[in-house]
C-alpha cells in the first residue's frame, strides 16, 4: 500500500516551504505555531483565507509571506489588504487557492479549509506532487475514490488527530495482518445524554467541547457524531479497509488517539496530549520528529481510562455516515453537503439539534448513487444536496 512504504529522512538543505489553505482557522493558526516554533525547519510562502482579511496580513507580515490569496472575492477592497507590501503576490477567489498549491516553490500543502473546498485543492496538490497535510476531512470523505489512486509513497499525510495515530501505528506493519481499527471519540459535550435531553440543546451548549480546540462547524460535528462519522470514512479510504473493519469506542479522556488491531490479537495504541500541534507537526517533519511542541502527560497523574460504545440511535448521524460508506459512490459526498447546511442552520438557530441527521437522513434517501467519476460529477451531488437540505430545513420546525 503506497501510504506506507517506506520514505527516507527529510535530506533537504533548506527549510521546507509550506502553503498554508485556511490560515486563519483552528488548525491554521495551530499550524503558525508550529512555524513559529521551527522556524529554522519551516518557511511559510504561501497562506489563505476565506474573508478574515485582519488575520491574513497579520499573517504575511510576520512570516513575510511572498504569495497569500483571499477565497471571498467580496472581500478585495478590504483597507486592511493595503497593509500589505508591493513584493507580495495577492489574488482571490478559490481559484487562486487551487493555484497555491501548485506553485512551484511549494513542497507540502496544508489542506485546512473546512467543508468540500478543500476536494479540488487536494486533487491539484497531489496532481503537482506536492507532499499534501490533509486535515480536510471531507476531501477523503466525498472524493476519496478519485484522490486515493493518485497518492505517492509519503505525499499524503493525515492531519486528524486520530489518523495521524493510526498512521504511526501502522508504520512498518503488514496492512496484510490488519484486523480492524479501533477510531476513538471523546463523545463530545452531550455524552450519555438522550435523546430527549437533547431536543432543546443551544449551540452555545454544543460548542463547549469537553477536550479539543476546533473550529465550530467541527466542534458541532463532534456534538453531533458526524465528526466521528466523517472519519470513519475518512479512514475507510486513508487505510484501505472496509468501513465495517472500522469501530468507533468512546474515550472520554482524549488520552488513545486511536488504535489498531491485527490478526494476533496484538492492539497497538498511539497516546499523548490532546494538541493538535503535535499531529500538524508530524505532518510536516515525516518520516522524521521534531521536538515536541506540547507539555508531555504525566501518566502517573492520569485519572484511569474509560471505554464505551458510542450510541449510534441517539447520535444518529454517526449511524448514518456508517449507512453512507457501505453504499459508497457519490452518497457520502451528498450526506456531507446536507450534513453542512444542516449544521450552519443549527448554529444559525434555524434547525434544532435533533434536525441535523433529520436532514441529512431525508437527503440521503433521495441522493440517486452513482459512481464517482469526476470532481465535476461530485461538485454536481454536492450542489444538489445542498438545495435539498435548505428546501428540507425550510419546511422544518426548529
Amino acid at each position: 500500500m503506497s501510504l506506507f512504504e517506506d520514505v527516507p529522512s527529510q535530506t533537504l538543505d533548506r527549510p521546507l516551504r509550506v502553503a498554508i489553505l485556511g490560515c486563519s482557522g483552528s488548525i491554521g493558526t495551530q499550524a503558525l505555531d508550529v512555524c513559529r516554533l521551527h522556524a529554522d525547519k519551516i518557511q511559510v510562502v504561501g497562506l489563505s483565507v476565506f474573508s478574515s482579511c485582519e488575520k491574513l496580513v497579520h499573517a504575511q507580515r510576520e512570516f513575510h509571506v511572498p504569495h497569500v490569496v483571499v477565497a471571498n472575492a467580496t472581500h478585495k477592497d478590504d483597507p486592511v489588504l493595503t497593509e500589505l507590501p508591493d513584493t507580495c503576490d495577492l489574488r482571490f477567489g478559490p481559484d487562486a487557492v487551487r493555484r497555491l498549491a501548485t506553485l512551484p516553490e511549494v513542497d507540502c500543502v496544508l489542506v485546512a479549509v473546512v467543508g468540500e473546498a478543500g476536494i479540488g485543492a487536494c486533487y491539484d496538490a497531489l496532481a503537482a506532487d506536492k507532499i499534501v497535510a490533509c486535515a480536510n476531512k471531507e476531501a477523503l470523505v466525498s472524493g476519496g475514490d478519485l484522490l486515493m489512486p493518485m497518492v505517492k509513497p509519503g505525499k499524503l499525510i493525515p492531519v486528524d488527530s486520530e489518523h495521524s495515530a493510526i498512521f504511526q501505528c501502522l508504520r512498518g506493519e503488514r496492512h496484510s495482518e490488519l484486523s480492524r481499527i479501533w477510531l476513538t471519540c471523546s463523545g463530545g459535550p452531550f455524552l450519555g445524554k438522550t435523546k430527549s435531553e437533547l431536543a432543546d440543546v443551544t449551540p452555545e451548549q454544543a460548542l463547549a467541547h469537553p477536550s479539543w480546540s476546533m473550529g465550530p462547524k467541527i466542534t458541532i460535528d463532534s456534538a453531533t457524531l458526524m465528526n466521528k462519522g466523517l472519519e470513519v470514512l475518512e479512514a475507510h479510504h486513508l487505510f484501505d479497509v472496509p468501513v465495517d473493519a472500522i469501530e468507533v469506542l468512546i474515550q472520554p479522556q482524549s488520552r488513545i488517539h486511536s488504535m489498531v488491531e491485527f490478526v494476533d490479537g496484538s492492539v497497538i495504541a498511539q497516546l499523548g496530549p490532546s494538541d493538535m500541534r503535535i499531529p500538524i507537526q508530524l505532518a510536516f517533519s515525516y518520516p522524521d520528529r521534531w521536538e515536541s511542541p506540547a507539555t508531555s502527560v504525566d501518566f502517573c497523574q492520569e485519572v484511569p481510562l474509560q471505554f464505551s460504545q458510542p450510541d449510534m440511535t441517539t447520535f444518529k448521524c454517526l449511524a448514518l455516515a456508517f449507512e453512507a460508506g457501505r453504499t459508497g459512490g457519490t452518497l457520502p459526498c451528498a450526506m456531507n453537503a446536507a450534513n453542512e447546511i444542516a449544521n450552519a442552520a443549527f448554529r444559525k438557530k434555524n434547525l434544532s439539534f435533533l434536525g441535523i441527521p433529520e436532514v441529512v437522513e431525508q437527503v440521503m434517501n433521495r441522493t440517486d448513487v452513482e459512481h464517482v467519476e469526476s470532481l465535476e460529477q461530485l461538485e454536481d451531488v454536492d450542489r444538489l444536496a445542498r438545495k435539498r437540505a435548505e428546501t428540507i430545513i425550510g419546511g422544518l420546525e426548529v
